[in-house]
Order: structure tokens, then sequence, then C-alpha cells
């Protein structure tokens, strides 16, 4: 009776699901008008890896899935910076989604048919924790990988403050430092700040405008803060110079914060494995110790 009304209450949440995916969303107010005043943007990075087979497979949930609004804005955001699409990551959530989901009662068909008899809500559980973990795995990956290539940005972003302060300190005005430094420079991290300078010629915005756009757009608020001293600053020469050397010198100190943060996060988890097997030496070792004591009792 209790498996009865679980499959009627999955099945009818199953429906009312689908129902309102189905139904069209209309935007707000405020979206409609932010729409219509947007800004033009650098150009987004493309998108050139489709996935394999299990993006493939999950191809014909995307649209249920985009109808709930997944994903999210974050998930987004680094999957811009990963130039990959939304619709690659929600049909591998969605296969993922599905093999946890019929792994666990696959096992117990033939569990059952060896002869062992398992209640049904142990694989009912396994089931489910399968199935949101097949669909939670793809979004952390991203999140890793976006915040490793969030990470090359920012050591990108030093060099590129170094070579604007050593411009500046040629003679060379602002703009013109902003544009040879990022020429000078090669790899993913360049390309979008050369792309971002490149927007702002042409539709002649302010350099900082375009570069801060494209700090927000990737998540990295170093970008930002770089656009904003350099609209503090003004056009005089040694006022950029002198702000610009001081954010180059914070940044750097930043990062090599971070870097020790992560050399000691990397030594505590290589002592763990050591952790572990002295403690299973001293098991091994006190094992016979105990068994013989609770056997003489």
């Amino acid at each position: 009776m209790t498996g009865a009304l679980l499959l009627g209450a999955g099945f009818g949440l199953g429906l009312l699901a689908i129902a309102w995916a189905l139904i069209p969303r209309k935007p707000s107010l405020a979206e409609a008008l932010a729409a219509i005043s947007r800004q033009p943007s650098p150009p987004p990075i493309a998108a050139t890896d489709t996935g394999g087979w299990a993006a493939r497979l999950g191809r014909p949930a995307v649209t249920v899935l985009a109808g709930l609004g997944l994903p999210s804005r974050p998930v987004r955001r680094d999957l811009a910076i990963l130039g990959r699409t939304a619709d690659r990551l929600l049909a591998e959530q969605a296969t993922g989604a599905i093999t946890g989901l019929l792994i666990i009662p696959a096992t117990a068909v033939l569990v059952a048919g060896a002869g062992v008899a398992l209640p049904w809500q142990l694989p009912a559980a396994g089931a489910l924790a399968l199935s949101v973990a097949g669909f939670t795995v793809p979004a952390f990956a991203v999140r890793h990988e976006a915040a490793a290539r969030r990470s090359g940005f920012r050591h990108a972003l030093a060099a590129y403050l170094d070579l604007i302060v050593i411009s500046t300190a040629g003679g060379a005005g602002i703009e013109a430092a902003l544009t040879h430094s990022a020429a000078a420079g090669g790899g993913w991290a360049f390309t979008q700040l050369r792309q971002a300078l490149e927007t702002a010629r042409l539709t002649r915005r302010p350099p900082a405008d375009c570069l801060a756009q494209l700090g927000h757009e990737l998540g990295v608020p170093e970008l930002e803060e770089l656009a904003a001293a350099i609209t503090l600053a003004g056009t005089e020469g040694a006022k950029v110079k002198t702000s610009l050397a001081a954010k180059a010198a914070t940044l750097r100190s930043r990062q090599l914060a971070q870097a020790e943060t992560a050399a000691q996060a990397a030594t505590e988890r290589m002592s763990l494995p050591l952790v572990l097997l002295f403690a299973g030496f001293l098991v091994l070792i006190g094992y016979p110790a105990i068994i013989h004591v609770l056997t003489g009792l």
C-alpha cells in the first residue's frame, strides 16, 4: 500500500513538473527594460566542445530542465569562462541522474534473481541518492574547472599590469598602454583582454568600462578593481602609473598568499593517508590481543 502511494505521488509530481516546464515564462518588467538598455558586451567565448556520449544521450531532457530555470546564473558564468553551452551541462546532468536512478534497481533485480531479497526501501533510497549525486557532479566539475581558469586569468592579469606600468613609465598614454600591453601577451586571458579593448574601440566607450564588464562576466573582481583604478586616476600619467604599480604589487601579494594557502592544504592532504595507514597498523597489531581478552572472559 505504501509503495503504491509513493509511486502515485511520484507520477503526479512528474506530470506537474512537465506541465510547468511547458508553460512559457513571461519576463518581468525589469528584465524587459534591462534587455532594451543593455550595453554592447565583449564577444562571448566560443563554445567549441559539444561534449561526449553523456551530452548526446541526455539531450532530449534539456528543454524540460531549461524550463525549470536551470542552470543558475553562477553556473552560467562558469560555463561562459569554459566556453561551454548550458545545453551540454543540462544534458550531462540528465544522463547522470537517470544513470544513478537505474543502477541500484538493476542491481537489486540481479540480487533478487540470485535469491537474496532486499526491502524496497533500501534500493529506493540508494537510487534517489545516486540520482541526486549524478545530477550535481557535472555542476561541481564545471565550478572546479572555472575556478582553475580564473586563477590562470589572475596570473595573466598580474603580468598585464606590469606591462602597463612599464608602458606608462615610457611615456605612453593610458589607452595606448592598455592596447599595447594586451597585444604583447598570448593565451586565453590576453585574448579576452584584447577583445574587450577592441569592443571599447568599436563602440567608442571608455576601455575601463569594457574591462569592468569583462571582469563582471568572468567573475574576476581584480579586473573590475583595475578598471576602477584607471577611472579614478583620470588621464594624468603619473597618477595612473602610481596607482597601477600599487595595484600590481597588491595582486602579486594576494596571489602569493593564495599559493601558500594551497600548499599548506596540499601538505595536510598528503598527511592523511599516512595517518590512516598508521591507524590500520595499530588495529592490525592490537586485534589479536583484543580478541584474546574478549574470548578469555
